[in-house]
């Protein structure tokens, strides 16, 4: 199943909506979708190395965008929609936590969850409950996730064949990574 969807995958990155998809999921991605976009926006990189860099920017402004809808979650609909979203992971005390410490480290908490597993979604919707400053947070936000989808970008442009080839060999083991670091980046939010 799971070479069954990458397969689908690469073959939709060189469809005519293939970076709809990739900017529609990478919206969702920073203000309420659980799946990391890399699962996406990796295997069409690996299909179209051309394009790495125009799919880290589409991914990056997409991205942005949802932290900004992520941030209006929290900071207009937190008990309609937020409080539900942390509900549904679980993230209840961890958040009254990271509530707490936000005010002091909210500038390196979003650059630290922008660029690592930790959830981003959490992050976005946090600044918003926090009143963070809009300007200060969007702007944070660029860099964060700009570093990782740029980087992600950098590596497989240049390293495209062999990381494919790496992938397509242990698909199972690159799945359970990314996995992994999805558990690792949630329990993360989970004891800060």
């Amino acid at each position: 199943m799971l070479k069954k969807l990458y397969d689908w995958t690469i073959a939709k990155a060189e469809s005519p909506a293939s970076e709809k998809w990739l900017a529609g999921l990478s919206f969702a991605e920073s203000s309420f979708f659980p799946i990391p976009i890399d699962l996406m926006m990796i295997p069409m990189i690996l299909a179209r190395p051309a394009k790495a860099f125009r799919l880290a920017t589409i991914t990056l402004i997409a991205s942005v965008l949802g932290a900004l809808f992520g941030y209006m979650i929290g900071a207009l609909l937190f008990e309609a929609i937020g409080q539900p979203i942390l509900e549904l992971y679980g993230y209840q005390e961890a958040f009254a936590t990271f509530q707490q410490n936000y005010a002091e480290y909210g500038i390196l908490i979003i650059l630290v969850a922008g660029f690592t597993p930790i959830p981003f979604k959490v992050v976005t919707i946090a600044s918003g409950v926090v009143s963070m400053n809009p300007f200060v947070f969007f702007l944070t936000s660029i860099p964060a996730r700009g570093a990782r989808f740029y980087l992600v970008a950098a590596l497989l442009w240049k390293f495209g064949d062999p990381i494919r080839e790496f992938i397509e060999k242990r698909l199972g083991l690159v799945t359970t990574a990314f996995v992994a670091l999805g558990i690792a980046g949630f329990a993360v939010i989970k004891f800060l």
